[in-house]
Parts: C-alpha cells; structure tokens; sequence
C-alpha cells in the first residue's frame, strides 16, 4: 500500500555554476557508490530515478526550453514555463511504481517562491509530499518520503514577477518496487444501459496483493476508457449509434501488472434519435490525376447537427472513407485506366446523404518506375483466420490458423492439404492463439519449422519437426513470454543472417515494453535452438524494444529490418529497426520528441491501417492492414520511406497476412475475417495473389 509522504527540507539559496552543480552531482554519485558497498540485506541504496524518463509540463518556454531538458542530466539546459501565467508544473513519469526518498530541484534565476511536489501512483490521485511559501532559487534538497510513479512540481507564485519558471534540473531519488504479482481477474463485467452514443459497464472488484490502481477497458483490442481503482462501474462515452462494441475489463496495480481479462460484454448502442440525413455534397471535380491516384474536391454539405465526414466512392465501394475536409487523393489506382467517384456526407448520428454527383477521371499513363498491384486473383478459399505464412524450398507454403491451431500446406496452384494440429495452443478469446511460422532455412535437411502459439501460462516458441507429410517432435525453445487477450505479438521469421526473429507484444503491461529484462514488447533475435543470437545488444534474446504490439517483420535487399506495429488510439506504425534501438511505447505513440527514442518512417491514423504483415518487394514495402481493410504499398529508398498508397481499400475486409511469393514478381494476401472484428464464420477467409507490374 501507499505510504503517507513525509518531508523536510533543505534549503540553499546560493547559485551554484554548472561546473560546481556537476562537481557535486559527481560527489552524490560517488557517495551513492560507498552506499551501494555497505548497504545490508533489503537496504537498496536510493538511486536517480527520474533521468531520461518522460516528462511533460503545463507550458514551455520555447523549443529551446523544453520539458525534456529538466530531466536530462545536464545544468547546462533547463525547462521554462511561459511568462506571466500562474499556476506552471512539471512532471516526470518513473515508468514503475517506486519508493521516493528524496526530490531536488535545480532551479534557475526564475524559481518559485512558493510551490509545492506531489506523489501519484495512477497520475490521478495526488499526494502533497513537500510545500512552502518560501522559494527563494537555488538547489532544494526536499527529504520526501512516499510510493509515486508520478511526481509533480507546481509553482503559484513567481520569484521574478515578469518572468515564469524553470529548472535546470528536476531529480527524483528512490528505489525501484519489486511488487510481480497482478491482480486477480474482474468478474462479471455486464452492460446496465446505453444511449446511442454511450455504454454504462459494470464489474466485480478484482483484487491484489498491494492494491488496484486503475482498470481499463477496452473494445477489442484497443483501450477506449479507464476506470478509478476504487471503481466498478464506468460510463463509456464517444461512441457511434446502431454499432455493434464487444468489451472487456482489466484490472491493472501500481506496479503496472495487468490481470487476465474479464468474461467478453456484447453491446449495440440504439440507434440515434437524429433521422435527418446531411445535404448532398455538391460540385464534386478532378482537381488532378497521376499515374497511381485521383485528387477531388467538393463543396461541403451541411447537417442539422454536424457533418463528421465523407467518404468516397468509386461504384458501390468505398476508396477513401472518414475524409475530414472537402479534398481527397484516391490511391492505390491502376494506371490509364478510367474510374468514376462520387461522395457522400454523414452526421455524428450515422445518416448518410445521397450521393454527390459523379465524376470520371482517367489516371496517367505509367512511368516506367517500380511495379505497383496491377491484378488480383483467388489462390484458395475455405479459410478460417490464416495468420502465419512460410514458404517451403518447393515453392508451396506452410499456413496457421489461429483459432483451429492447425497447419496446412498451400501450393501455388491452389492445392491445400492439412499437415497437423499443433499440441499445447490455447485460444486467449482475442488475439493469441497458433500465430507465426517459420520454416528453417535448413529444411532440406534438418526438415525444422518453428512456430509461435500461446499456451496455458505464457506465450512460447517452439520447434517440430514437419517431414513434408505430417508434424511431430514438439520442443518448447522459448517460454516466459507474457500472454494477454491482447497484446501476443507473434510473427515469426528467419533473418538473412540465418537467426531467427520473433515479435511480442506488452501482454497489456505497457512498462514491460521499456523493461530490458522482460520478453515483452521486444523484438527477439535468437538461434535455432532458442538462445540469444550473438551480437545482440543486450546479451539476451531482446534486439529491440519499446514494441505496443509489432505484428510485421521483413527486410530490404539491403538487409534493414521492418517493423509494422499496432498502435493504441492514435497512430500505427512502420519502424525501421536496429540493434538496440528503443521505439517508444508506451512513452510515445508515433513520432516524439523524448530523448533516446526512436521515431517511426511513417505512421497512420488507426482507423486507416492496425497493421499486421509486412512484406518487400520491387521497391516498395507492402503492409497489411486489419482495420483500415487495405494493403498499402509504400516505396522504400535506403532507410527513407515514400508516400504510402493505398489498395483494394474495403474491398476484401481485414487483411492479415503478405508475403512475397518465391520467383514470382507477386504476392500472396490472406484475409482474417473470421476473427471477432471481422464476424463472418468460419471458412470465410481466403488467399489472394497479387499480381505486380
């Protein structure tokens, strides 16, 4: 449980240089170090916890006075508030729950002459751990005792009235918590109402060890809400009339340990009261076409409570859908060939207008540049979530099924044969299950394949034997690995360097992600018998880190690493990756600015993309998305990555799976739309070839 926070203060006034600030920083060090040496059993010395984590603050003071710079390590930097505006924080995120000792504060020429430091564990809930009315600059020592995550400094009043605040440094000293265990699971998630736009939810406490801090909810696989650890209800608000939402609860401690999820609740919010439809857009032209794409512009449409969007057609299909403004660029479009758009509006309450009027555009002829999807084809049907792909030496492939946990062998003609049920998969009721595979690069004579799954306490990767006709000799290679209903990662593939790279997911415990000693939210890279790849960066399995959920990998002619990654609510992404580099969740979610993080090459909105395989090809790297229901090409030139564009948009449903197809300038595309989004039975997903020229 939280300790109550109890203070002292020690106080100098005196301005200290940057050279006397760093002569002192390295006394503290090396007094840190005698500690370190004669602290007993259970006595960890306190150590700088807060250097280099994620910081943020009410107001900066231009670029050159970021947040980040109060946190940093170096007086030579500080973060500013704006002039002339009271109250100004500052706020730095541990990453785990700690046992605080001690807070100092570096302040430069515009302090505080009163302020005060807070502890949080949930950054809702704050506890007062030091305040005074007597700020008078310099470094303050503050002796503070107490359980935070979060710790926050608030200025009220200024030292130098026409100025603001600023630090040259904020430091928070302590000891890392210990607590492993999470929470139990909530128990009877139910529905007690809806409105068209809201939910109202109800569960059974869960318990734990130390104490519930928060539980999240989510709709599907993605966070939509968050509830009080003292909570056990929630009202869930923003959502769309007449649609079908499937929630579950998760119960989380201050330590960030995440329970197993909740029993599923089906909702459908009613439809809205709001029957009128928006006005028909008018005016829809070609404002210009290229070889690969159309622009449009229309005259906005009007609503009696407000237009949320438009979505564009070309026939009865949608090619560009959510358009926020009164322009939209058509991608993903066959060269010389002529297609006709019209646009339609739609209100906050689902009504839709009738259609614009129609336009016809003829895109330019191509250019000779690197091929692009000029034609699509059905390889094979009768699937049931396809969700790993390898291809064998002869050309054919070998298929998982998530839910069935059976392998299948496809060849290029179309001829499916089942090969074996893998032993040991459990289902997680979301996105676990039998996941990647991996034939050995060896197979003509170790006859090896490698398969991820979720099992009954973890996640894991194994190894079997598949001698072209029928599985056997399961071994178990990799174990540990964080399961959730959410969150499994799961692809599978052999690097050019002969290793074997896994992806995982944070198992729905985001700061597992930044932990190096964890499995989860990583990028492994391993040999054939599971154990860490020479070279790697940490001496371990983890290549990278800082993964959400990364559910693509493939590589370049070059030989750089791809990576396509399931954001929360804001962005997905496509990483380049290398060795040792961190990616930022749950500190970033698409670009930041945070030091030591590293920013994607390009990132989408979630609704467009919920990225899941990666392939290259010709030039390009070829992303499937799940949600955004559309493959998306987008050219590659060294390490930079082009402008996306996008194919088959809405017209095959969730995309899951693509792969270069061996001595083919083609490739194979499976769909997932048996899964719990997708709602259509089972056998109901096929695989595509995709021609390139």
């Amino acid at each position: 449980m939280a300790t109550t926070p109890h203070t002292s203060a020690k106080r100098t006034s005196r301005r200290l240089s940057p050279h006397a600030l760093t002569a002192a920083a390295a006394a503290t060090a090396l007094a840190a170090g005698l500690l370190v040496a004669v602290a007993g059993p259970g006595n960890a010395a306190p150590v700088l916890l807060s250097q280099g984590k994620p910081a943020t603050a009410s107001s900066e003071g231009g670029a050159g006075h970021a947040t980040k710079f109060a946190v940093d390590g170096d007086t030579a930097t500080r973060w500013a508030s704006v002039r002339n505006a009271d109250p100004q924080w500052i706020k730095v995120d541990l990453g785990e729950t700690a046992t605080v000792s001690r807070v100092k504060l570096v302040w430069d020429q515009s302090c505080a002459s009163s302020y005060k430091v807070e502890f949080s564990t949930d950054n809702s809930t704050w506890k007062t751990a030091h305040s005074t009315t007597a700020g008078d600059g310099g470094t303050d020592e503050i002796d503070a005792s107490g359980t935070a995550r979060y710790v926050r400094a608030t200025g009220s009043v200024r030292c130098r009235p026409a100025m603001g605040y600023s630090l040259q440094e904020f430091q928070v000293f302590g000891t890392r918590g210990s607590d492993s265990q999470a929470p139990s699971t909530p128990q009877n998630l139910r529905s007690t109402g809806s409105t068209a736009t809201s939910v109202e939810l109800a569960w059974e406490a869960a318990e734990d060890n130390v104490g519930v801090v928060a539980y999240d909810i989510y709709h599907d696989g993605n966070k939509v809400a968050e509830a009080a650890g003292s909570a056990t209800a929630k009202k869930v608000t923003g959502l769309k009339p007449g649609t079908d939402y499937r929630f579950t609860v998760f119960a989380r401690d201050a330590a960030g340990n995440v329970s197993q999820a909740s029993n599923a609740v089906p909702v459908t919010t009613p439809p809205s009261s709001d029957t009128t439809k928006p006005s028909t857009p008018s005016g829809l032209t070609v404002a210009g076409t290229a070889a690969d794409s159309a622009s449009l512009k229309w005259t906005a449409a009007t609503d009696d409570e407000a237009v949320a969007g438009y979505d564009v057609y070309s026939g009865s299909t949608v090619v560009a859908p959510d358009v926020a403004g009164t322009t939209a660029k058509v991608t993903g479009l066959a060269a010389d060939t002529t297609y006709r758009f019209t646009v339609r509006a739609k209100d906050t309450s689902g009504n839709v207008s009738d259609p614009s009027n129609e336009v016809s555009a003829k895109t330019k002829p191509a250019g000779g540049g690197d091929s692009v999807p000029s034609g699509i084809k059905t390889i094979s049907s009768g699937w049931s979530i396809p969700w790993g792909l390898s291809w064998l030496p002869d050309g054919s492939a070998l298929f998982t099924e998530r839910d069935t946990y059976l392998v299948h062998k496809l060849t290029q003609a179309g001829q499916k044969t089942e090969v074996g049920k893998v032993p040991n998969v459990v289902t997680t009721g979301g996105e676990g299950g039998l996941l990647g595979v991996a034939v050995s690069p060896d197979w003509n004579s170790d006859h090896h394949i490698y398969l991820m799954h979720s099992a009954s306490g973890d996640n894991r990767i194994v190894r079997m034997t598949y001698d072209g006709s029928s599985l056997s000799d399961y071994t178990v290679l990799v174990t540990g690995i964080k399961k959730n209903k959410y969150h499994n990662g799961g692809r599978i593939k052999f690097g050019p360097d002969g290793y074997l790279y896994a992806t995982t997911g944070d198992g729905q415990t985001p700061d597992l992600a930044q932990d190096k000693n964890s499995l989860n939210g990583k990028i492994l890279r391993m040999t054939k018998d599971g154990k860490p790849a020479p070279g790697n960066p940490f001496g371990t399995l983890v290549y990278s880190l800082g993964h959400r959920n990364p559910q693509g990998i493939t590589w370049d002619p070059e030989g750089r690493l791809w990576e396509a990654e399931f954001g929360n609510s804001k962005y997905d992404e496509l990483n380049l990756i290398e060795s040792g580099k961190n990616y930022g969740w749950p500190v970033c979610e698409g670009s930041c600015d945070n030091s030591g993080m590293t920013n994607p090459k390009r990132q989408w909105a979630v609704s467009e993309a919920s990225p899941s395989a990666v392939a290259y090809a010709d030039g390009a790297i070829y992303m499937a998305a799940l949600r955004g229901e559309r493959l998306w090409r987008i050219p590659v030139d060294g390490s930079n990555a082009g402008t996306p564009a996008a194919y088959y948009v809405n017209q095959y449903g969730r995309l899951r799976t693509v792969e270069k197809v061996p001595g083919k300038n083609a490739l194979w595309l499976s769909t997932t739309n048996a899964d719990n989004n997708g709602g259509e039975p089972d056998g109901a997903d096929k695989v595509f070839q995709v021609e390139l020229k």
